[in-house]
């Protein structure tokens, strides 16, 4: 293994976070005798894909639709932050703290915003705790795509949106390092638990060789300042099988009448 794309692009904030995942990836790196070929222009669809593909991190939505078949996955995170633990997670439907509905059914044609069609915490989680409550397959009056969990949650501080579902590592480690960033808002509800965001790797890796890797993931975990920041004790294995859940939360939604979030 020598030069290869290998990028840590999901948790990028605050900048604590950052920086222990960039220290982590350097010794994982170092471990593996790699060395790290430029990501610059890619998109993360084109990085995803790409036959140099080393190690980086999807959303288990793309991982079980555009990715299914075309990557190898490596393992997933246990992290022990608060809302998620033993390689699960979850999304937190957030509302301002000053919002006096204190239900999810009260929220109903409010505003809601999510990061992206293609995210299971911001948009499939957030679909399939709503399924029940939708009215002739529609819940919000209006629904906007912000882009990122971080952009949902300032159009819910500046009054631009009402609802949110903001992933759960992505909110522990603002509510440690950002304050600001959650301030004046509130935890509505909680979605079902969901494997948590899978390291996957091209399918020109073996699975021994994607077996090695996670070992050495896990042996990197010990740089100093590294498992503590992140909140992460381990990289578990995983499969497909353990993504189908998400596929299972889509149909129930489905099944329900609310195949679209709106």
């Amino acid at each position: 293994m020598t030069r290869q794309l290998a990028e840590l692009l999901m948790y990028v904030a605050p900048e604590p976070v950052r920086q222990a995942n960039e220290r982590w990836l350097s010794r994982i790196l170092e471990r593996l005798g790699a060395t790290r070929r430029s990501a610059e222009g890619l998109s993360l669809m084109d990085l995803w894909l790409s036959p140099h593909l080393l190690l980086t991190q999807t959303c288990g939505y793309p991982l079980m639709t555009a990715l299914r078949g075309r990557v190898r996955i490596i393992g997933r995170p246990r992290y022990e932050l608060p809302d998620a633990s033993g390689g699960n997670h979850c999304s937190l439907l957030l509302g301002r703290a000053d919002d006096p509905r204190r239900s999810l059914p009260a929220f109903r044609d409010s505003r809601g915003v999510i990061n992206g069609e293609d995210s299971n915490s911001g948009m499939n989680l957030l679909r399939h705790r709503l399924a029940p409550l939708h009215q002739d397959g529609r819940f919000f009056a209006d629904v906007g795509i912000s882009g990122s969990h971080r952009e949902s949650l300032r159009w819910l501080r500046e009054g631009k949106a009402d609802l949110a579902a903001i992933d759960s590592v992505t909110f522990a480690y603002l509510a440690r390092h950002a304050k600001e960033e959650v301030a004046g808002l509130r935890i509505v509800d909680r979605s079902a638990f969901s494997p948590t965001l899978p390291f996957i790797t091209a399918t020109t890796v073996t699975e021994q060789q994607a077996g090695h890797i996670r070992q050495v993931m896990n042996q990197a975990l010990q740089e100093p300042g590294v498992a503590e920041i992140l909140g992460l004790q381990a990289i578990l294995p995983a499969t497909d099988s353990d993504y189908q859940i998400v596929l299972d939360y889509q149909r129930e939604a489905e099944d329900l009448g609310f195949g679209r979030l709106r």
